[in-house]
């Protein structure tokens, strides 16, 4: 029904991932946003805001909150109620003003590593101490070592566990029971759960999401979670996210702290595109995971094929493909500069997502047309096989 294979030209339209980088022939499969259109519901709902004309400041309606309390207990069975939710401009301000309004300066915050790289610097920017614990290999995925997790947890100046989940950037969606085993350590050292699911809604076949507040109602009590259609839908531009936190005095603290950083207002049109996505965008998220599943088969199988020395891990959740390099024995920033060089392709080192444990790895954004992903990978394989 939806057309996921029509080429979009996205170059020349101050777009950050296509240009950032001003060399007219780059393929870029870095940063995590989509090259295909909206949800035609969105795009309809935009067009209409946009006859009125007038783009003043901006009250968020009722409807907007029915939107997101029915979508997840719709689909994902997680009762929220309204008073839990804070709007605000973004999943990563979301997550600095929370540090700020959660932590002291010096505090520690763990984090899964290799781990989304904007976590590093909210970390810091807040004066607060980034504390690793390393997932652990088995097979094609990775799973926790719950062994270091504790250990850490049990750190004194440990206060807060930063989780992804879906986790970027391995692709793994964690299971009721390992988030279950999660909340129970933090429990046990008081260790409060802010839970980053901003690309919740993209799981591919097979695998289910599910929300950490959605557990029990120790899990509801223990953390704070910030989600967005934004990734899922394609319409990061727009700005728009949610902090849902059950506990009131966190709640106050955290709602200050967004005010404090001034990120307490959204534009005319984030809230309209949420509710068209949240009430009408359905269909088309379904078979946008279908396709974005086809391209990591596709790209899995080229890659077998052409370079086997390379390993494509399992990608259970978002459109980021972890994929380890070390058998090539090319450190992976290297590798990741002579390839934007020479194949004129974008993507991103592993060493961006942690010093110590992404090495040897790459990251590459598949959510684009089969056909723009499968010219980037033949022109990867070029290179490395002359490497090689």
């Amino acid at each position: 029904m939806y057309n996921f294979d029509k080429e979009i030209i996205r170059r020349g339209t101050n777009s950050v991932k296509w240009d950032e980088i001003s060399d007219k022939d780059i393929i870029p499969m870095w940063v995590a946003d989509m090259d295909f259109l909206a949800a035609p519901a969105i795009q309809k709902a935009l067009e209409e805001r946009v006859k009125h004309g007038v783009f003043g400041y901006t009250s968020v309606p009722e409807s907007y909150y029915e939107s997101i309390i029915n979508w997840f207990n719709r689909e994902h069975d997680w009762v929220i109620d309204k008073s839990w939710i804070i709007y605000t401009t973004g999943v990563v301000p979301a997550i600095s003003a929370t540090i700020y309004a959660l932590t002291m300066p010096g505090e520690k915050i763990l984090i899964q590593s290799p781990a989304y790289n904007c976590f590093f610097s909210s970390i810091k920017n807040q004066g607060c101490e980034v504390l690793e614990t390393p997932l652990r290999r088995k097979d094609d995925s990775y799973v926790m070592d719950w062994e270091d997790f504790e250990s850490k947890c049990a750190d004194k100046k440990t206060t807060i566990f930063l989780l992804c989940n879906p986790h970027n950037p391995s692709g793994r969606v964690w299971t009721k029971e390992e988030l279950e085993k999660i909340n129970t350590i933090c429990l046990k050292h008081d260790v409060m759960v802010i839970s980053d699911e901003i690309h919740c809604e993209l799981i591919m076949p097979g695998y289910t999401f599910t929300p950490f507040a959605a557990i029990n109602e120790d899990c509801q009590n223990n953390c704070i979670t910030l989600n967005s259609p934004t990734k899922s839908f394609n319409i990061a531009g727009l700005q728009i996210a949610n902090i849902i936190c059950k506990n009131q005095t966190l709640r106050y603290k955290i709602d200050r702290a967004i005010n404090i950083f001034e990120i307490c207002d959204v534009n005319p049109f984030a809230p309209i595109a949420l509710e068209a996505a949240y009430n009408k965008s359905k269909d088309w998220l379904k078979e946008l995971n279908v396709y974005i599943n086809n391209n990591y088969v596709t790209l899995k199988n080229f890659l077998k094929k052409e370079l086997p020395q390379i390993e494509v891990l399992r990608l259970e959740g978002t459109y980021l493909v972890w994929i380890n390099i070390e058998a090539l024995n090319i450190k992976a920033e290297a590798l990741s500069k002579q390839l934007i060089k020479e194949a004129h392709v974008f993507i991103n080192p592993g060493t961006l997502y942690s010093k110590k444990y992404g090495e040897g790895y790459l990251r590459i954004n598949i959510a684009t047309q089969r056909a723009t992903m499968i010219e980037g990978l033949q022109r990867i394989t070029k290179v490395i096989k002359k490497l090689l």
